[in-house]
């Protein structure tokens, strides 16, 4: 970079001047920084095509094992339990595709249990069970279903609890 000028004794015909040789050393440049961006764009959308193909054949493995019965439904899963939290299960759609439980946002995965009349957030397997042997069933008045929405979205939905599968978290090597 040169050394600063005192721009206000310059004409304008100066400044047009000098905006001119800037403007033309800065142009192989431009043409130059456009040539690695779409090197970096290609690069990005390889590294993205070989992320869906590795998420589509994690998604397969998972649906197999589903499909096998190696992951208990959730409604399995409350029916069995005595005691645990949400966190140490990963919950899979019938589709294969990875959701949390409750609403999106939430600190902490929490599934409401209704008795048809009353309503109760629950947030470990022990609570859940109790309410399960109690007759009670995962949703709200009048809204039965599993509250589930898809990691780093808004997008939620009520799913039936028989087509939410539950497989531990630490199970890496079907994911």
């Amino acid at each position: 970079m040169s050394e600063p000028v005192d721009l206000e004794g310059l004409s304008d015909e100066e400044i047009g001047e000098r905006v001119a040789a800037v403007r033309a050393r800065m142009r192989p440049l431009e043409t130059q920084l456009t040539e690695i961006r779409s090197e970096r764009d290609v690069l990005f959308t390889e590294q993205r095509r070989r992320e869906r193909l590795a998420q589509r054949g994690r998604r397969a493995s998972v649906k197999e094992a589903m499909r096998g019965g190696q992951f208990p439904t959730f409604t399995q899963l409350v029916a069995a339990s005595e005691a645990g939290s949400f966190e140490e299960y990963r919950f899979h759609l019938k589709t294969g595709g990875e959701v949390r439980l409750g609403f999106p946002g939430a600190r902490q995965q929490a599934v409401a249990f209704t008795d048809g009349r009353q309503l109760a957030q629950v947030r470990d397997l022990a609570e859940a069970a109790r309410l399960w042997a109690a007759g009670w069933e995962p949703g709200s008045p009048g809204r039965p279903g599993l509250r589930v929405h898809f990691p780093g979205t808004r997008q939620e939905r009520l799913a039936d609890p028989e087509e939410v599968y539950a497989r531990p978290a630490g199970d890496e090597e079907t994911q």
